[in-house]
């Protein structure tokens, strides 16, 4: 069994690892940005639990994602001298899943959000 402090430990190198990916990747930071406001949106609206409930999920995916994303990246980075071809391609569809992943849930916010910021039409 952990004790608290090796608990806490875990927490100050996750933290650290997500600090890190904040300050030297953009897209991170606008998403976590665009993350933000959505929460201020989720709280100021009157949402349901379930549609807070999506919409955080909606934003975690895309966060995390995009750490996975730059993960890899640094780990193909390190390969770089026996690159292979396909490390372009893997860089590439990472980078999509992230699109996919950050467009869907655009459409999540818009569908939340929506009946809420315009009732009438």
């Amino acid at each position: 069994m952990q004790t608290l402090a090796a608990i806490a430990k875990s927490f100050v190198y996750a933290t650290r690892g997500i600090v890190k990916v904040f300050q030297e990747e953009r897209n991170f930071r606008i998403q976590a940005w665009t993350g933000a406001a959505v929460v201020v949106l989720m709280f100021t609206l009157d949402l349901s639990v379930s549609e807070k409930a999506l919409l955080s999920l909606a934003i975690a995916f895309v966060l995390v994602l995009e750490l996975l994303n730059s993960v890899l990246e640094r780990v193909v980075d390190i390969l770089k001298p026996r690159i292979h071809h396909y490390v372009e391609d893997v860089k590439d569809m990472m980078a999509g899943a992230v699109l996919v992943a950050s467009v869907a849930a655009a459409f999540i916010g818009f569908l939340v959000f929506w009946p809420h910021l315009f009732p009438s039409v």
